[in-house]
């Protein structure tokens, strides 16, 4: 019997590429290429653009009288400020630009000179913030202990420039600054005013959290939040945020209340964010130095005001300021010290000194004043996160 062999069964040929068709791999290669391309040539132009910037600035400083002192004057930043607004970008991009420009400028400061500034430390404490937020990074902070050594130190000439907390939106005025204005002849020579976004920070869990630290303003400012979420822990006051968020680093059961940039700089957790009981919370810092800056168009001038202590004497000091057409931004009263009563005011107005209206006004006051200091003239500034 003859076996019938099987039919092999043949092997489908697979079909032809089309010629020119390029798979997709090699489409995103070279796509991705393109982009790396593009970003390369966008990275070379910003080196060259910022290197020219700042060159240009730092000339443009050495070529006047003091060029210490022209770096801040007509506050530059806020210019730069009114450009980006004016470009319409959206929130992020705003601060990202807004981040650029900053050390820009601070570059071309160190070009200069490169500045010494005193801070309330240590770091990432929110008076660090507002030192960075004015000056940059390309300078050298001087963390110290407490205002009255910011005071000292700018006093002494350790330093050029202090930065120091002056009134918080929520809880008013910063006394310590207010009493070293009234013992050292010191001046306002800016302003910063910092959105404060306050944040429950630690490395255990919340329901761990028996001791919350932070300094006295930072609690305040968070005093009902905390009263209904954490009722069970301690409030404990200390020196600033940061010693807070060193403390809660630390500690085990231990938190603070500090930024989220000293969550960063302390290895902690946020186990809470945007916890101050106003959402609106603002703290003004108050840079200071040895000079009072020229006229910027959109200047505040700072006194201190000491009147006779009787009746109709404040309101007749007021007087002289509505007369005169000025508009009064803040006034605090501050008891006097010793055996003699009565009272200091500390007293913010719009204009410069070197202006007529605030010229006459400040003229007439100093004939009725018991004291009258001009603690200084400095540009406006706007809220920043």
């Amino acid at each position: 019997m003859v076996k019938k062999s099987t039919p092999a069964k043949s092997i489908p040929t697979p079909p032809e590429k089309p010629v020119g068709k390029i798979s997709e791999a090699p489409k995103k290669e070279k796509a991705g290429s393109q982009f790396d391309l593009e970003i390369q040539k966008l990275d070379r132009e910003i080196v060259r653009l910022i290197s020219k910037r700042v060159d240009a600035t730092a000339k443009h400083w050495m070529t006047l009288p003091v060029p210490h002192k022209a770096m801040f004057e007509g506050n530059p930043e806020d210019s730069l400020a009114a450009l980006i607004n004016e470009s319409a970008l959206d929130s992020a991009m705003t601060t990202t630009v807004r981040s650029v420009f900053r050390e820009i400028l601070s570059g071309a400061r160190g070009l200069v000179k490169m500045k010494r500034v005193a801070y309330l430390g240590p770091a990432y404490s929110y008076t660090h913030l507002a030192a960075i937020e004015k000056f940059g990074t390309q300078v050298d902070l001087v963390p110290v202990s407490t205002i009255a050594s910011v005071f000292e130190e700018v006093n002494r000439g350790s330093v050029d420039y202090g930065i120091v907390p002056v009134e918080n939106s929520t809880d008013g005025r910063i006394v310590d600054t207010l009493d070293m204005f009234t013992r050292l002849p010191l001046k306002i020579c800016a302003e910063v005013q910092l959105s404060i976004n306050h944040n429950l920070l630690a490395r255990c869990p919340r329901s761990e959290v028996v001791e919350i630290y932070s300094k006295p303003q930072a609690l305040s400012q968070c005093r009902d939040w905390l009263s209904r979420n954490m009722p069970q822990a301690r409030l404990i006051e200390v020196t600033s945020t940061s010693t807070a968020a060193q403390l809660a680093r630390d500690k085990h059961g231990a938190a603070a209340v500090a930024s989220r940039q000293a969550a960063v700089m302390y290895e902690l957790q946020v186990l809470a964010e945007g916890i101050q009981d106003n959402k609106h919370n603002v703290t003004r810092f108050a840079v200071i130095g040895d000079e009072i800056g020229k006229p910027s168009e959109r200047d505040k001038t700072a006194i201190l005001l000491q009147i006779a202590h009787k009746p109709g004497a404040l309101a007749d000091a007021l007087n002289i300021f509505k007369n005169n057409k000025i508009n009064l931004t803040w006034i605090e009263s501050f008891p006097l010290k010793g055996p003699e009563a009565g009272y200091l005011f500390f007293v913010d107005f719009e204009g410069h000194i070197a202006e007529p209206r605030p010229k006459k006004a400040l003229s007439e006051l100093e004939k009725t004043a018991v004291r009258l200091e001009v603690l200084g003239s400095y540009p406006r500034s706007e809220p920043v996160e």
